[in-house]
């Protein structure tokens, strides 16, 4: 095996097919530590750089289900393979998208349903080994007059069907208790039911739905697109099936992604649901994975509760700190708090009663398209440009800016012993890629959940770049003027706006995952552009303000 250098920590995981937080999961290291390795903040060992490599020999889905220690083939002082010989169970929970519900959770989410009628049509689709349909029965069990409960259990995986038979036989023993276990896939079945107009209607649905992507060319997304469902994760497939299978008046709790909140690719799933039900309950973890914290998940999980062929009203919305529900705490909004009547993408707010609240004012009613302005993600992959970089600049040479080259000190560059490139050819092949250099915002694509913000905004200063052009690498967002600089007011301005509690907080109420995408900086809402101009104007005057300053400032403009 070659030498590797520290720089082939982002090309080797690529090659891997393997997402930051997989790298972190293998390599018993943390989200952050993974992050600042991406990029070139930190150094990772050498052993580490070697499983990395040797993953890159085994097909990604072969050497997920491999009970071998490749590891220990690699680098035996390196012993990072316990996360995956365990077990293969949880491999096969990883590829079906599956993550069991906590007992507590199960319970909560069966005591948010009304009162019980006396008879229960239940729907539980991606059963697992029951829980859900457990803690639904023994929410029945402690009212009285709720009698009969008919509930469906769908899933597919062998390695839970066993235990699930074992669940329901117990409970059927029950009075008034009748379960039917479909092995089959719930997606073909239901949409097969809607599209005939034929099979169960049920009055409740309790779901933990699979996670997992849908490829477009998949038949799920065929079969979802025929009930006029377009959607790109199974979950949201699980949760608008159920919702589409209810009667009218009919409750739905699932415990789902936060993701679904906002963006473009979920637009279709949210104008699904709200042309079918209303949201009652939106229940929040202050822990960002904590209800599958066992699983590994990373992801930022709801609960919510839907009531099917109503008109929507006030929304409770919940949070505690963790699964244990110990401090609950709740508060009823109005639905327009929730979702702006004037928001044609229907993005979901969840409001906690934090600063983001003055956001809310008309104040802060643009979109940056409103303001002439533009935000791209840094068009420089350095994978695919490995032979255009440099560890240094030279003739013929413009900078490259990665995450690391910003700071508190604001912007460093060259940077000494960085373990990214400090520059990059310019070429009649690379102009395309670069910026004239002046005055721009820029935003860090991604952070660790474990940081205290999300978005973290940064003043691209010409004065430390002479050059004629400048290249931004993947892993920043940039916000510029047709790709063109901005003035140095704008600049100042939008970045000391970006980094206000208030705006990070509005971020994290729609936002349930750590990337800050350029699509999620085009749909914010910002003052307008004399405003930001001012802020600029005071950010020149006072180049290291406090958190408490820059709060000030921007509550300043409501």
């Amino acid at each position: 095996m070659s030498e590797l250098q520290y720089s082939d920590f982002s090309s080797l995981r690529k090659k891997a097919g393997l997402t930051i937080h997989d790298v972190a999961e293998l390599l018993q290291i943390s989200l952050s530590a993974a992050q600042k390795y991406e990029s070139g903040e930190m150094s990772p060992r050498i052993a580490e750089l070697r499983a990395l490599k040797g993953m890159c020999f085994v097909p990604t889905a072969e050497f997920a289900k491999s009970e071998v220690n490749w590891f220990g083939h690699i680098e035996q002082s390196l012993d990072v393979a316990m996360t995956l010989t365990s077990s293969r169970k949880k491999t096969r929970q990883s590829e079906l998208g599956q993550f069991l519900t906590p007992d507590s959770v199960s319970t909560f989410m069966a005591g948010l349903f009304p009162p019980l009628p006396q008879t229960v049509r239940l729907l539980d689709a991606g059963a697992g080994k029951g829980a859900l349909t457990a803690a639904f029965i023994n929410r029945r069990n402690r009212q009285e007059g709720a009698n009969c409960i008919s509930a469906h259990n769908y899933e597919l995986d062998n390695v839970v069907l066993d235990e699930l038979h074992k669940i329901t036989c117990e409970l059927r023993r029950l009075d008034g208790v009748e379960i039917e276990v479909f092995e089959c896939d719930f997606i073909e079945r239901a949409a097969t039911m809607l599209q005939l107009g034929k099979g169960p209607r049920y009055t409740h649905a309790i779901l933990n739905p699979p996670y997992k992507k849908i490829n477009s060319a998949s038949l799920h997304r065929a079969f979802l697109s025929a009930i006029g469902l377009e959607t790109v994760n199974l979950y949201s497939g699980f949760v608008g099936l159920a919702v589409a299978l209810m009667e009218a008046g009919g409750e739905v709790v699932a415990i789902i992604p936060r993701s679904f909140c906002n963006g473009p690719y979920y637009q279709p799933f949210r104008r699904f649901i709200f042309a079918r039900a209303s949201i009652r309950h939106i229940h929040l973890f202050d822990t960002r994975n904590i209800a599958f914290k066992h699983d590994g998940v990373l992801q930022e999980n709801i609960i919510i509760r839907l009531t099917c062929g109503v008109p929507q009203s006030e929304v409770t919305i919940s949070t505690s700190a963790d699964d244990t529900f110990v401090d609950y705490r709740e508060a009823i909004h109005p639905f327009d708090r929730i979702v702006s009547p004037s928001d044609g993408d229907q993005f979901i707010h969840i409001p906690t009663g934090d600063g983001a609240d003055i956001l809310s004012s008309s104040t802060f009613g643009y979109r940056l398209e409103e303001l002439g302005l533009f935000v791209s993600t840094g068009p420089v992959v350095d994978f695919r440009m490995t032979n255009d970089l440099r560890a240094d600049p030279e003739p013929g040479t413009v900078p490259l800016l990665y995450p690391g080259h910003f700071g508190r000190n604001g912007l460093q560059w060259p940077k000494p012993g960085f373990k990214k490139a400090n520059a990059i050819r310019h070429t009649r092949e690379t102009a395309k890629w670069l910026f004239p250099c002046g005055f721009y915002a820029v935003v860090r694509r991604f952070s660790s959940k474990e940081e205290r913000r999300r978005i973290v905004a940064n003043v691209v200063d010409p004065a430390a770049l002479p050059a004629e052009m400048i290249g931004f690498e993947n892993h920043l967002n940039v916000l510029h003027d047709r790709k063109k600089p901005l003035s140095e007011d704008l600049a100042r301005g939008i970045v000391l706006y970006l980094n206000a509690t208030a705006v990070d907080q509005y971020f994290r109420r729609f936002n349930g995952h750590t990337q800050v995408n350029a699509t999620d900086l085009r749909t914010m809402r910002y003052p307008n552009r004399e405003a930001l101009i001012g802020l600029g104007i005071w950010a020149k005057k006072h180049p290291q303000p406090s958190q408490v300053a820059i709060d000030g400032q921007v509550e300043g403009l409501k």
